[in-house]
This record gives C-alpha cells, structure tokens and sequence, in this order.
C-alpha cells in the first residue's frame, strides 16, 4: 500500500479515494480537512479529511485507537482541533463548545445516548426545552405535558418506532427504542447532521433493524445527513452510501459502499492490504 495508506509520509495527504458515489460531489455539508489534534506528546489525530454530503449515510470506520472518537468529538464541540479546518455550509466553523456545535445544527448520539432514564420519552424530547401551558399557568412555570406528549407520539410513529406509551419511563424501552427516542429528539429540533456512535452496540437482531430502518427514515424521509461510526461491517454495509477508514490518526480510504469490499476494508484498517484495489481510484473533489 502507498504511504498514504501505511502512514510512513510526514506530509499531508488525502485519503485514497475508490469507487464512484452517484451522488453530487458539490453538494457537500460538512467538510473537515486536516484536523489535528494532541494530547501532550501524544498525536491522536495527524491528518483526517472527511466529508459529509446532504442526504446521506457516511460511516467511518476504524480499529481501536484509530481517533474515530476524537474526531467525532470535535466535530460536536466536545474538544477543539489543534490544526486543520472544518466547513459547514461552506463557512468555516470553529466550534468550542457542545452548544456551538447544537445551535450549528449538528447532534450526537452517543454509544450512552445520554438519556434521561428516570423520565418518559417525551420529557427526554423535550428536556430543557419544556412546553409551558398557555395563559396564566404557563406564566406561572405550569408544563403542559399533554401537548409534549402528543408531538412526540406522533413523531416515534413518524419515525416507525412503536412505544405501548410516550409516558413510560425509558428505562423501560429496549435499546432500539431507546435510540429511537434520542433521534427523535434531534430530528424535532431541526438538527440537518447526526452523528451516531455505535447504535447497535449492544443490542439484539430485532433492536439491530429497528435502528437500521430509523436510519434510513431519517435520511430518505427527513432528509438529515447522518455520519455513522460502527464496528458492524454488515451493518455498514446495509445502511451507508459512504465509507471512510481512520487508521492511525489518518483518513486512509474513502470508497463507495456498493464498491468496498469487507477484505478491503479490514486490509485498510489493519494495514494488512497490499495495494488499494485497482478500480477507479479518484482523487479528493473528482469522485
């Protein structure tokens, strides 16, 4: 494999990119190119350059250690970068915090999700952005509950997640269910990107399609961009248009998913390949 790919080039570098993607390369959202980031003398990000393009399943893949969780935590706002930039919308974004990163329209569900587990679905939904009662008892800091629950039943069923009640607490829900809810809560507020970490840790082959369909709603019928980071190769495989491989702090591979391989990618995680397979190899912005 090229330096690009084994890491053994000090410069900068762009990921191998193989395989043609059928949609538009110009309609790109997010596009992070460079980002580096230490901790002390440790380098976890050397170089990663990714992009995310309106309407699609993105995943980004990589062994333990490979920065993925890095990464994605700067691209939500919990870390800054130390070099590099990132775009969104075509403007530079310079996010310092998990707010900046929200009010930017970008949401992170993380492998935890982060969940209320004592409070029903709804009050998760909307978690410190209640709904007060009209009037005077709303003026008095009275929540009008019915109405939170309402708009969130019907947003589950919208999103084909199907709960015996939006009033029953969420430790109560099984883990699809659960993802459910955290994706409802940022499709409600009008997040254009999600970034899921793992949503299929964990969870049994039923949860597993439950969170397979709630995805591809999500991009088909809501039309949010989704960046995926998963160590299910067939679950990537089933959902993503797209799929980059981190290794070493690097983006080494950018390819199609209807054009990967699984012995492709393992190779370009591991660095066991010997070569980036010979089919149409573009470089960045020709793809």
């Amino acid at each position: 494999m090229s330096s690009l790919a084994d890491g053994t080039s000090g410069k900068p570098s762009e990921p191998v990119i193989v395989g043609q993607s059928n949609m538009d390369s110009n309609n790109v959202i997010l596009r992070a190119t460079g980002v580096k980031k230490s901790y002390g003398s440790v380098k976890v990000l050397t170089d990663v350059n990714f992009d995310l393009r309106q309407g699609e399943v993105h995943a980004l893949i990589g062994d333990n250690g490979a920065g993925k969780s890095t990464f994605i935590k700067i691209l939500s706002g919990v870390v800054c970068l130390d070099g590099g930039s990132i775009e969104l919308y075509g403007q530079l974004a310079n996010f310092i915090s998990p707010h900046d990163a929200q009010d930017a329209g970008i949401e992170t569900v993380y492998q935890d999700l982060a969940l209320a587990l004592t409070l029903d679905a709804s009050e998760n939904v909307y978690l410190g952005r209640e709904l007060l009662r009209k009037g005077l008892l709303g003026r008095m800091g009275f929540l009008d509950r019915q109405l939170m629950h309402d708009r969130t039943a019907v947003a589950m069923k919208g999103m084909g997640i199907t709960l015996k009640s939006v009033s029953a607490p969420v430790s109560a829900l099984s883990g699809g269910q659960r993802q459910g809810v955290a994706v409802v809560r940022a499709a409600m507020w009008e997040r254009k990107i999600l970034i899921m970490d793992e949503p299929t840790a964990a969870l049994g082959q039923k949860q597993t399609a439950e969170v397979r369909n709630m995805i591809k709603r999500s991009r088909d019928e809501l039309g949010i961009s989704i960046i995926l980071i998963s160590h299910s190769l067939p679950f990537v495989f089933e959902v993503a248009d797209r799929i980059t491989v981190m290794r070493h702090g690097r983006s080494i591979l950018r390819c199609a998913a209807s054009e990967a391989s699984t012995d492709q990618l393992i190779g370009a995680m591991t660095g066991s390949s010997a070569e980036v397979p010979p089919r149409s190899v573009f470089r960045m912005g020709t793809e």
